[in-house]
């Protein structure tokens, strides 16, 4: 799209959102009228602006321009002088002052707000106490344009610009020009790369303590949010900061050693890791697990369970079900154990066990049940029949505060703790969670090892299998009612490395063989758009729907064919097109309908939302990572929309909240953990080769209740079965949890 820039004069403001500073304006070019739109400081009548950006079509409100980037010129003349003045934006003067300072000033009166503002006493009507009101307005408003248009001449968004001026108000500009490196770890959304960028420009020296320090938080905090780290070997680290600042390693190992004793930096050694640094926050989180996890495990329950025997027999019998030696072992271990980690692949009991556990513990403990995600804990709601909360609400998490409620110092009020899919749980949740158990607590993990690890750092749930320190048991046997589905033995032969059968008729498990990346997207489309629902009965009227909701695609990379990013624009055509009517906003490189799947892609721990329950509605804040919902309303002209989420939170998006969204009919397989769908479809057409492995491909497998349908080639499908590597993450809770135990 060609850039454009458009000089004109402000008339006024139809609808500004302060909290992003997303702006509808009216302007005057010449003696023509235009609107202009965009994220800006707040503008008054009779500015001067110089817009650059685009001019796009509105469906609604017709021709606009849409701005990018905004140069503000003082009004010249008395009239604009006095409009602009009178506009309200300055506390303390409206029209009526606004005339009385230009009366007396003329064009110079905002030269002699900047240079000489004390001279406004010799205004008649306004004295000392409403001058230094109008002072410190006037000064503030300068100050964040100040800010904003230094921020933008580095080439930062105004989202980002408002984000960084708000964060350290006046002082924005000097703190920057000392040290633009501090944004690194102060601002979410400002990666080194942005920083270093601004630093360079400036002249900074490029082996400056600031700008190396920032590259190893960087690092650090990369590789716990990206890959899964909890720490990195110093040989790495210091390798990884050579590299990318062009620095000599030398260099690097000094600024290391500095930043360790200022505790910016934890190091330290294990027997596998001769020397490893980390943040001081994942060193804290991984060693309070542990030392929390084993506290409860040495303390025993309060409450005990009389004629347990007795009572799992009865429910057996009760209940038409049949344990093994191993499950019953599990149920025993649950009701004595102060911690007990339940591990086991689809179908191998886990679900009937804890429906088992719930019976015999329910006369006379308070139980709570939890999951990561709001999917996980609807689930486990219907498969126990009672309330389970995600994680976050269970602890009552603060969006303004940024904390978790619950703590040792206002701790879960329950006698038995369950939290279900473990593996999703990363070390941050995990510590917060442990924080609010008190000691005599059950506490009951369930989860599947062999699927993919938590999105964010740490490996809790293995790492607590590998160090052996905490009672588990592992579940192998297939119990399920349907225990001839192939998608639960198709999901055991492959986690043991075995190829899936593919050609069995009548079953609730097909392959599509198609060998062109191409054939197989075409296909996937025309598989949800046609073929799965009349397959699976759909009513005509309600296919479209029912097809969005009950249909998840999976695949295993973003890019490519058919990668994510490439399938969600397919199936968005073919399932929820553009027509007349249908309210649709376009946001970045997306356009977002009424109607759409979406997915949050990153934790807003403030964006707010409302719950409708039988009791009433409930308020709260908090959108996580991975949370699936749909499009309820949009309104273009705001640039904003409505989203039902799963657990029926309803969230409204300003503008810039929407970086966080993207399209969900096709989600990665990372993505989709914790969740389960009634049908799952499956793109298998290559990849790079760590991500197309063994336990990928049995997690996408184990996210589908009641049909599976792979697309691709055989080949492909045999590569992934019999590739067992599982990317390595550094990470310390099983040696902290060895050391615990040896206290």
């Amino acid at each position: 799209m060609d850039q454009e820039t458009l000089v004109a004069v402000v008339q006024d403001t139809t609808y500004r959102n302060d909290e992003n500073g997303y702006t509808v304006l009216r302007v005057n070019v010449g003696r023509t009228t235009h609107t202009v739109v965009g994220q800006m400081p707040e503008l008054s009548p009779g500015e001067n602006v110089s817009f650059e950006g685009s001019w796009t079509e509105h469906p609604t409100y017709g021709k606009q321009f849409s701005a990018r980037k905004c140069t503000i010129t003082p009004p010249t003349g008395k009239s604009a002088i006095e409009k602009y003045l009178g506009s309200g934006l300055i506390r303390g003067i409206g029209p009526a002052t606004a005339k009385l300072i230009v009366n007396h000033f003329g064009e110079d009166a905002l030269n002699i707000l900047d240079v000489e503002p004390e001279r406004l006493i010799e205004v008649s009507g306004i004295g000392k106490k409403r001058a230094e009101m109008i002072i410190e307005s006037y000064t503030q408003q300068m100050g964040m344009r100040r800010v904003m248009v230094f921020l933008q001449n580095y080439g930062l968004s105004p989202n980002l610009s408002m984000r960084i001026a708000k964060y350290y108000g006046e002082a924005t500009v000097e703190l920057i020009r000392e040290n633009p490196y501090r944004m690194v770890t102060d601002i979410e959304g400002v990666g080194f790369l942005t920083a270093d960028r601004i630093a360079l420009s400036m002249g900074m020296d490029p082996q400056s303590e600031f700008r190396i320090r920032a590259a190893l938080f960087y690092l650090l905090n990369e590789a716990a949010g990206g890959a899964g780290h909890t720490y990195l070997p110093r040989e790495l680290l210091v390798s990884k900061a050579a590299q990318m600042l062009r620095a000599q390693e030398e260099i690097v190992e000094r600024q290391i050693t500095e930043a360790m004793l200022q505790k910016m930096i934890i190091g330290f050694r294990f027997a596998d890791c001769d020397d490893a640094l980390c943040l001081p926050f994942y060193f804290m989180a991984e060693q309070e697990i542990a030392l929390r996890l084993t506290r409860l495990m040495h303390a025993r329950p309060y409450k005990r369970v009389a004629g347990l025997e007795d009572r799992i027999n009865e429910y057996e019998r009760d209940n038409g079900v049949h344990f093994s030696e191993n499950q019953r072992k599990a149920i025993r271990s649950a009701v004595e154990e102060g911690v007990l980690v339940i591990t086991g692949g689809p179908g191998t009991g886990k679900t009937t066990i804890i429906r088992c556990i719930l019976s015999l513990l329910s006369e006379d403990n308070e139980i709570l049940l939890c999951a990561p995600t709001g999917r996980a804990a609807k689930r486990m709601s219907e498969a126990t029949g009672q309330e389970a909360k995600t994680i976050h609400r269970l602890l009552e998490y603060g969006g303004d505060s940024g904390m978790f409620a619950r703590s040792e110092d206002y701790p879960l009020e329950c006698d038995c703790l369950i939290v279900d899919e473990m593996s999703m749980v990363d070390v941050t949740l995990m510590r917060g969670l442990m924080r609010a158990v008190l000691p005599g607590t059950r506490v009951i993990l369930v989860g599947d090892a062999d699927q993919l690890p938590s999105v964010g750092a740490g490996n809790v749930l293995k790492d607590i299998l590998d160090s052996d320190v905490i009672p588990s048991i592992r579940l192998t046997d297939i119990f399920r009612q349907d225990e001839s589905s192939m998608i639960v033995l198709n999901a055991h032969a492959i986690n043991h490395g075995e190829m899936p059968v593919l050609r069995s008729k009548d079953t609730d498990f097909f392959y599509v063989e198609r060998t062109l990346q191409s054939e197989a997207a075409q296909t996937i489309a025309q598989l949800l758009r046609t073929r799965l629902p009349k397959y699976l009965g759909f009513p005509n009227e309600e296919w479209q729907s029912q097809a969005i909701r009950t249909i998840q695609v999976l695949t295993p990379t973003k890019k490519g064919e058919c990668g994510a990013v490439s399938l969600n624009r397919l199936l968005q055509e073919a399932l929820n097109p553009d027509k007349p009517g249908l309210d649709a906003i376009v946001h970045g490189e997306t356009e977002f309908r009424v109607g759409d799947k979406v997915i949050q892609t990153k934790n807003d721990y403030q964006l707010e939302y409302t719950r409708f329950t039988p009791y009433g509605s409930e308020e709260g804040a908090g959108v996580f990572n991975g949370d699936v919902g749909y499009i309820q309303h949009i309104d273009p002209a705001e640039h904003m929309m409505t989203v039902v989420f799963d657990d029926e939170r309803l969230v409204t998006y300003q503008k810039q909240q929407l970086d966080s969204l993207d399209l969900a009919y096709a989600l990665t397989v990372h993505k989709s953990q914790g969740s389960e769908f009634p049908v799952v479809v499956v793109p298998v057409v290559g990849g790079p080769p760590m991500l197309m492995a063994r336990n990928l491909l049995y997690t996408a497998l184990t996210r589908a209740r009641r049909l599976v349908v792979l697309v691709g080639r055989e080949e492909v499908i045999r590569q992934m079965t019999l590739n067992d590597h599982v990317a390595k993450r550094y990470t310390t809770l099983k040696e902290r949890l060895l050391s615990a135990a040896s206290l």
